[in-house]
């Protein structure tokens, strides 16, 4: 039968080699979620720049024949086409927010709202119906 001090000293080596291993897989798992991060920005940096040139050179291409002379896809041009798109506007969008100004006023109406919105009801008082014999 082991001795309480042997006992100690296997369970000491047993958790030795545990946390060693739990560290390794940790390291390893960091290093790796890091290298994802850095991959993953890569790749956002690579689709904003092929929406970009997309969009600068549908004035004298588009997306069916660059698919056709680049063998790429249209369905992956068109995404990074609509993603620039999307970006687009959510930047606008962000920008004319709902915010207040430093003085806690409601900012004004933006320049493109339409002023020239007529109301379809007709103004002014309504003519009695006539009722019909």
């Amino acid at each position: 039968m082991a001795t309480p001090d042997e006992i100690e000293r296997r369970v000491a080596e047993s958790d030795a080699s545990r946390s060693v291993r739990r560290a390794a897989a940790a390291k390893q798992i960091s290093e790796l979620a890091h290298r994802h991060a850095n991959a993953t920005n890569q790749v956002e940096v690579l689709e904003r720049q092929l929406g970009e040139t997309l969009v600068a050179a549908l004035d004298v291409i588009d997306v069916t024949e660059l698919a056709t002379f680049t063998d790429i896809p249209a369905a992956d041009l068109t995404r990074w086409l609509e993603s620039q798109k999307s970006s687009r506007a959510k930047r606008k969008r962000r920008g004319a927010g709902s915010s207040t100004t430093s003085g806690g006023e409601q900012p004004q109406a933006s320049v493109d709202a339409p002023t020239d919105v007529v109301d379809p009801r007709p103004s002014g008082p309504r003519a009695p119906a006539r009722s019909t014999p």
